[in-house]
This record gives structure tokens, C-alpha cells and sequence, in this order.
């Protein structure tokens, strides 16, 4: 095993969601081991209201590793992998459709500092304003890959897996 990764769905999603779902197969192809953790329930108390419940959830995925894990998030998923990766070592994350903020969520997004971090957001993201995720990614000098694409990010789909690829390649030491 090259190492473990959680992967946050987002909002009125699932585990078995298109992109976690992909990359998770992807991720097990390369020989990590996944883990999908469901945040249904907890979405079903409003975005502001499901933050708490799903970094409780996230933080005893991430407690049950049997490494510090990469953390891969989609949107809500995306905002709650960078809010538990402060509070605990992660190996890695990567953020998909990002919220800077949730409003009626008084904390705004943050990411530990010095964790190998990668962003991809569609420059017709209807739901995250992608400036506000480009700020962010300004502001913390991560690298980031902006697309012609929506929230869902249905429709780049396979540059979203070559990147991924290329940043797990990059946490193992290997060639992409």
C-alpha cells in the first residue's frame, strides 16, 4: 500500500458520487488504499449546519487511518478536508470546486500550511464563485488548474484524474 486516502463527497452527493467514486478507483489502481465516509445524513441539517458533523465524521475517518491520509474533496468535501487537515497531519489534499466560505459558517476555509496541496475549479462554477477560490489559492501559494467547465466538473473529468495521478505520483517520489 502507497499510502491511504479519504474522499469527501459534497453536498446533496454521495460516496458513490462521480468524481470520488472515479478517483477512488483511480487511487486503488495505483495501490492506495480508499476510504468514502457518507455525509448524508449530516447534509440533511443545511450546509452551515453540516460543517461540525461532517469534520467529526472526517476526524475519525482520519483517526482510523493507519497513516496521515490525502485528503481529496469535492466542493463541501473540498471546505471540510481543509478545516481538518489545520487540526490534524494529513500527507496531502486535493480540492475540487472549493467554497472560501459557507455563509451562516462563521469560520472561512483554511489549509494547514506546508502540506502538498493542488486546486481545480471550473471557471463556470455557478455554485463557489471561482474568484473567491482563486483568491484563496493566491493567498496561500497553492498551485491551482482553472477549467472550462461547471460545479460539477463533469465534463473535464479525465484532466481531473491525469491531475491526480500526477499529484499522488508526486507524494510517492515517482514520475507522473
Amino acid at each position: 500500500m502507497r499510502g491511504h486516502i479519504i474522499l469527501s463527497h459534497g453536498s446533496d452527493s454521495g460516496p458513490d458520487a462521480t468524481k470520488v467514486s472515479v478517483l477512488a478507483a483511480l487511487a486503488e489502481s495505483l495501490g492506495w488504499s480508499t476510504t468514502r465516509p457518507d455525509y448524508r445524513e449530516d447534509d440533511a441539517l443545511g450546509h452551515a449546519g453540516s460543517i461540525d458533523p461532517r469534520l467529526a465524521r472526517l476526524g475519525a475517518a482520519i483517526a482510523a487511518s493507519p497513516v496521515p491520509p490525502v485528503l481529496v474533496g469535492s466542493s463541501m468535501g473540498a471546505f471540510v478536508s481543509g478545516l481538518a487537515s489545520v487540526d490534524t497531519p494529513v500527507a496531502g489534499l486535493f480540492l475540487l470546486a472549493l467554497p472560501a466560505r459557507i455563509p451562516g459558517y462563521a469560520r472561512p476555509f483554511a489549509a494547514r500550511e506546508g502540506v502538498p496541496t493542488f486546486m481545480i475549479h471550473g471557471y463556470r462554477d455557478e455554485v463557489c464563485p471561482v474568484d473567491e477560490a482563486i483568491a484563496f489559492a493566491r493567498k496561500a501559494a497553492i498551485p491551482a488548474l482553472l477549467l472550462d467547465d461547471d460545479h460539477r466538473l463533469g465534463a473535464t473529468l479525465p484532466t481531473i484524474e491525469t491531475q491526480f495521478r500526477a499529484f499522488l505520483a508526486g507524494l510517492s517520489g515517482e514520475p507522473a
